[in-house]
């Protein structure tokens, strides 16, 4: 469980550390642009990294829950192979369906961090 801890953590501290650089390299142009939106565009930066990456990680594991347990059905049931992947497929279609619209959200609301 603490390398499973220990993982979420780097992958959540490399997802977030972009903002921080680009943050410092257009700090100059950002001040003279928006000098009230700088504190809101890094917490909003922060959040969509979080968001991307708290998605990415619940879909990896729900997509795999969903492989392992199709693939226990069809060990126990293996004339039943064909409808179980078929819905198998549908499942994994509609999970991933969710990270990709994290995804859009992130490219959206991206523009607005400067």
């Amino acid at each position: 469980m603490l390398k499973k801890a220990l993982a979420v953590a780097a992958i959540l501290a490399i997802v977030g550390s972009p903002v921080f650089a680009f943050d410092a390299a257009v700090k100059d142009a950002a001040q003279e642009k928006h000098a009230a939106d700088n504190g809101s565009s890094r917490s909003l930066g922060m959040a969509l990294g979080f968001g991307l990456a708290i998605a990415a990680f619940g879909g990896a594991i729900s997509q795999s829950n969903a492989i392992a347990k199709a693939v226990d059905a069809v060990a126990r049931q293996p004339e039943a192979g064909a409808r179980i992947q078929g819905m198998m497929i549908i499942g994994l279609a509609l999970i991933e369906t969710l990270v990709i619209y994290m995804l859009l959200i992130c490219f959206m609301w991206g523009a607005k961090i400067v």
